[in-house]
């Protein structure tokens, strides 16, 4: 199967590596232009100018704190501009926090909340009015394993994507009317810079307690991502996918 996302406009956070890269890449095979979107600039051009040395003109970056509204409308606008409709969002900008509840600063907190939850929340402000301009389309919100099980950690993490998962159904149900799909996608751990600071020993016993004893690939995440953004999925709204390698089924 090829050309699933033919004629459609992507916008994806967080993609200038890990996952949102992979997905950034898979988009475009799949016949999307795409607008790369970070704050790490010098890692988001190569993201946008890779992908253009073998598909011309079907990738752009931008750089995006996802936590200001302003950066926001500004990117919106430039995808409107520059491709001419936007038809999906993929909010995958996230930052991670060690620390427990009690260890949590209050800086820390509201730095992962503004990050992973106000983020994802600008995100559909912002979009969703375009994507309906567009005549429809689809929301990805990436959370994690995390925003459905807790784990003794991570308190801010936890709590930031368990409220992506809620704001995702809530969303659903709201711009349905407007021919746009929201669903929410919850990775396990998987290959990124994003995990690189967790001890090695954390990473082995999660891996050990799963179904499929190994790290998750991002690529494995850009495929789910890719249906729940195609019109392969034009039933699905406020659901929840999972790619975890059976972690959470044990």
């Amino acid at each position: 199967m090829s050309n699933r996302l033919a004629g459609k406009v992507a916008l994806i956070t967080g993609a200038a590596r890990g996952m949102g890269a992979a997905e950034a890449r898979l988009f475009v095979k799949e016949g999307a232009k795409v607008v790369v979107a970070d704050v790490l600039d010098a890692e988001g051009r190569k993201v946008a100018d890779d992908i253009n040395r073998s598909h011309a003109n079907h990738a752009s970056y931008i750089h995006l704190d996802v936590t200001k509204l302003s950066e926001w409308e500004s990117v919106v606008s430039s995808a409107e501009k520059q491709f001419g409709n936007l038809h999906i969002l993929v909010n995958n900008a996230g930052i991670l926090s060690l620390a427990g509840v009690a260890d949590t600063t209050e800086a820390e907190w509201q730095r992962v909340v503004d990050v992973n939850q106000k983020g994802v929340w600008l995100g559909m402000k912002i979009a969703a009015p375009a994507i309906r301009r567009a005549g429809g389309g689809s929301i990805v919100n990436i959370s994690s394993i995390y925003g459905l099980i807790g784990s003794g950690a991570s308190a801010a993490y936890h709590a930031t994507k368990g409220a992506v998962r809620i704001l995702s159904k809530t969303a659903a149900a709201e711009f349905a009317p407007w021919n746009i799909r929201v669903n929410s996608v919850h990775p396990g751990i998987i290959s990124t810079p994003m995990v690189d600071p967790l001890p090695g020993d954390l990473r082995q016993k999660v891996v050990s307690t799963g179904c499929i004893k190994r790290e998750g690939r991002p690529e494995e995440v850009a495929y789910g991502v890719l249906f729940l953004a195609s019109d392969e999925a034009s039933y699905v709204t406020g659901s929840e996918l999972v790619i975890d390698g059976g972690y959470t089924a044990l």
